[in-house]
Parts: C-alpha cells; structure tokens; sequence
C-alpha cells in the first residue's frame, strides 16, 4: 500500500468513526450506566466483532449476505433484538433498585460489574457481529482501497481491516472515557445513578428500533 492510500484511507476512516453512530451510542450507554470500564469493555468487544467480519470479507461472506435481502433482515432483526433485550434488562434492574428504598449504588454496582465485564464484553461483540451494516461497509467501502492488481488482495483487506480496528479503538475508547467521566459525576448522587440505568436501558431499546427500521446503509461506527 503506497502512502497516499493509507492517508487516504485512514482520514476516511478516523471521520467515520468520530461521527456518532449507534455503536459509540451503545458504548456511552454502557460507560455512563456501568463505569468506565464498561464502556473500554465494550469497546473491545465490538472491534472483535469486527474481526469477524473483515474475515468475512475475506471469504466472500459478505458479498452474500449484500446480495440477500431476506439475509440481510434477518440479522439485521436478530441484533436489533438483542439490543432491545439488553434495554429490558437494564430497565429492570432500575425497577429493582427502585424498589429497594435507601440500598447504596456503589458498593453492589461494584461488585456487579467486576463478575458481569466478561458477558459486557460477548454483547459488544455479539451485536456488532449481527449489525449487517457493518459487513456491507467491508464489502463496500475498504475495497475501494485494495489494489485489484495486488499479488494478495485478500492480506491488504486485512491490514486495511486491522487499521480500521486501530482507530476504531481509539476513538470508541475515548467515547468510553468520556462517558465513563459523565458517570461518574452522576453517582454522587444515588438517585441521579439509578437514572442513568433508566436513560441506558431506554436508549438500548431505541437503537433496537432504530436498527429494525433501518435500511442497508448508514454509519456502522
């Protein structure tokens, strides 16, 4: 790769991934609610979703699941089920701790979130693994960068996947950190935590929606 394309690519990149979308939506969600290390938790969770499918990229996975509309909603419905079951989830935890009256926040949040990183970690990458969105943005737009005439084309994807994932986890961490600060301004106050449960939850069901209503383009960062 000649150093053009690279810059090229990697501004391309950096200004995709700064830009909002419903992955640095659900990371804010999740640090704000659950801590920072949450949000860095998820973080790595997505970007090896994306793992998966810059190697389906490879393969050629990709182009079928482009190709097929009925594919294409199916996983598109399935995450955006899990998104919403996440929000139900969240929700009913804030009821919980509703219905316990004067219980601290912090000592079992705490406790909570050391034995939950492990299965914080399998949604961000479950849910990035079905966003088809992010399947056809390998198939679509990396490409763009590969030289048709090179000897091995299927490594350049690679590496272009491996940068995206490089500057995908930069920038997704800082949205972590930066949630994870909101949050933790937020606990000083239990009654304002406990909201943020509600905010999260209510915000992981509208990206569900969100997603189920969608169409086949869009920002998959």
């Amino acid at each position: 790769m000649d150093s053009q394309t690279f810059v090229t690519f990697a501004a391309a990149t950096l200004v995709l991934l700064l830009l909002p979308g419903p992955a640095v939506m659900y990371i804010v969600a999740r640090s704000a609610s659950q801590g920072r290390a949450a949000g860095l938790v998820s973080t790595a969770g997505i970007h090896a979703g994306t793992l998966v499918h810059i190697a389906a990229a490879m393969i050629g996975l990709s182009a079928v699941l482009a190709a097929s509309a009925t594919a294409f909603t199916v996983v598109k419905l399935i995450g955006a089920g899990y998104l919403v079951w996440l929000g139900v989830q969240t929700l009913r935890s804030y009821r919980r701790s509703r219905s316990v009256p004067g219980e601290s926040v912090e000592t079992p949040r705490a406790a909570i979130e050391t034995r939950s990183l492990r299965r914080i970690f399998v949604d961000g990458f479950v849910l990035n693994v079905l966003n088809p969105k992010t399947a056809i943005f390998f198939l679509s737009f990396v490409p763009q960068f590969v030289d048709p005439r090179s000897a091995q084309p299927a490594v350049d994807l690679a590496v272009l996947g491996a940068i995206f994932i490089g500057f995908g986890l930069l920038t997704d961490g800082f949205y972590a950190v930066a949630g994870g600060f909101i949050g933790q301004r937020l606990r000083r106050s239990p009654r304002l935590q406990r909201r943020t449960d509600l905010v999260a939850g209510s915000t992981y069901i509208g990206l569900g929606a969100l997603t189920a209503f969608s169409g086949s383009s869009g920002n998959a960062a």
